[in-house]
């Protein structure tokens, strides 16, 4: 599906709409708004994604070069959030697939894990369905997370980002990864199974 061509209900009447139909008709200062609202949001999903701030920022940049190139065909036809978090999808799809061939022919592939996720242990755990059963030494946790993470499919790991940090819905998640509602629904179950599997010895089962 063409980044410029989500569909949805609607368009969502929020700033961020407005200034992208601002950047549409050659707004430069609307662009730079545009930027400033949503750099930290990005950079911090693709920390939680990669687990390395400097590729997060190299991929932030890269969704604000695609919106700005897609500008003229901006249509406001799903909320901008789905919008931006479909171009987003697709920039940490094509890096994983990068990998992928730089792994085929046996080059190396950089996978620091950064200390600095944002919130990174406390969303798996959320997303895991478990609840902390015991203060576990911070460092400790940080690496059993971060591996646990790692772990999951590049797409179930989207998801849990989409779904717990930018709380999107089942809908906005399907739109914006290019999925059926079945589909993210299957995703998000089994990733949950297997972050659950991983923090088991570290979380208690959910509360009631």
């Amino acid at each position: 599906m063409a980044e410029s061509a989500v569909m949805a209900s609607g368009p969502a009447a929020d700033p961020s709409t407005a200034l992208m139909l601002r950047v549409r008709d050659g707004d430069a200062g609307a662009f730079e708004q545009l930027v400033a609202a949503w750099q930290d949001r990005l950079v911090t999903l693709f920390l939680n994604h990669t687990g390395d701030h400097a590729t997060a920022e190299d991929l932030s940049q890269e969704v604000f070069l695609r919106v700005y190139r897609a500008r003229e065909r901006y249509e406001p036809t799903a909320k901008f959030t789905t919008w931006i978090h479909t171009i987003a999808t697709n920039v940490a799809r094509d890096l994983a697939q990068r990998h992928y061939k730089r792994r085929e022919k046996g080059m190396p592939v950089s996978a620091a894990a950064s200390s600095s996720a944002i919130g990174l242990d406390q969303l798996a755990v959320a997303a895991s369905g478990l609840m902390p059963a015991r203060q576990a030494d911070r460092d400790e946790l940080q690496g059993v997370v971060r591996a646990a993470v790692a772990g999951l499919a590049e797409r179930q790991r989207m998801a849990v980002l989409l779904a717990k940090f930018e709380h999107c819905s089942y809908e906005e998640i399907a739109a914006a990864m290019q999925l059926t509602v079945p589909a993210v629904k299957s995703l998000l179950f089994r990733a949950r199974d297997q972050l659950k599997a991983a923090l088991a010895a570290y979380v208690g089962e959910e509360r009631p």
